[in-house]
């Protein structure tokens, strides 16, 4: 042992993993870097692997199939014991092909037929806590800005039509397609503000779109909430700065990363059949979000002049 000190010896971890089969280390997949929410999950997993004593190696995909499929070959070559994929973008057969070598939880997309664990939010109660809110406020024209065809966009978008048309409003239901970026958002408010008149209300797809629509119409002298009530999804990180104050659906982030090792770990030990853990989230009311004004449909302001259109 002096001698391993005193040459800086360090041992290898492939060789040990080699020798006693087991590497205690989980893949963990993660769609886009850029979103807190992803690596608000990431934390959680962290969090509880550092307490059992595993490893974790990351990548992320990118919001792109192709990068992410490349990720997760290369976490199957580095031998993991488990893979975790957050909102993964590969098709189901990929996923199918992974889980039949190594154990998998997937979080935030509901798979069929696949020998993996889920985590999954329930949507449809988060989108119902969105309406709710809005209505009770007096709203009744309330856009919403969707997340695509990535994992939640298409379910989020699905619980908005059929919560619109549950409170007989489905004729002042109006999507706006998007994804779950930024920049979504602020070519969002672009489109809103093309028109002569705006809702009292837009239901973002995630918080990186609310974000993106509320400096798209800060930019435009649109007042928030005054004139557009603006409601995100997730809680991230940004939604509690004060700048921010974002009204959000709250994902238990943090939680649901921890869930999802703690399945991982459970289906090492015993080869159960896949179990599916749906959490219940909850609205967070801030700043964003308030009673219409008695116009019912404010008409949008003029762009300052020497101001750039958004």
């Amino acid at each position: 042992m002096q001698a391993a000190r005193r040459l800086g010896y360090r041992p290898n971890a492939m060789a040990r993993s080699l020798a006693s089969r087991r590497s205690r280390t989980v893949g963990v997949v993660l769609d886009d870097l850029a979103n807190p929410f992803f690596a608000e999950i990431a934390g959680g997993v962290e969090q509880l692997a550092s307490k059992v004593g595993y490893q974790l190696l990351l990548g992320a995909g990118g919001r792109q199939a192709g990068r992410e499929r490349a990720t997760l070959a290369t976490l199957l070559e580095y031998r993991v014991e488990g893979i975790i994929l957050v909102s993964p973008r590969i098709p189901s057969r990929e996923l199918a092909a992974a889980a039949a070598e190594v154990p998998l939880v997937i979080v935030g997309r509901g798979v069929r037929g696949i020998d993996a664990d889920c985590v999954l939010i329930n949507e449809r109660h988060g989108v119902e806590l969105v309406l709710d809110h809005l209505t009770q406020l007096g709203h009744s024209d309330i856009a919403h800005v969707d997340g695509g065809s990535a994992p939640g966009g298409p379910q989020r978008r699905a619980a908005y039509l059929r919560g619109m048309r549950a409170r007989r409003l489905a004729g002042r239901a109006c999507v706006i397609p998007g994804d779950f970026t930024e920049d979504a958002g602020v070519a969002a408010a672009r489109r809103l503000l093309a028109h002569d008149r705006l809702p009292t209300a837009v239901f973002a797809a995630n918080d990186m779109v609310a974000a993106g629509l509320l400096s798209g119409l800060d930019r435009a002298g649109v007042d928030v909430p005054g004139d557009v009530s603006i409601v995100g999804y997730d809680n991230t990180n940004i939604s509690h700065l004060a700048h921010v104050s974002l009204t959000t659906v709250d994902q238990p982030r943090t939680e649901m990363g921890a869930m999802a090792l703690g399945l991982l770990l459970e289906r090492l030990e015993d080869h159960r059949a896949p179990t599916v853990r749906l959490v219940e989230p909850t609205l967070v009311v801030r700043a964003t979000s308030g009673p219409p004004r008695a116009a019912a449909r404010p008409p949008v302001p003029a762009k300052p002049e020497g101001r750039p259109a958004p």
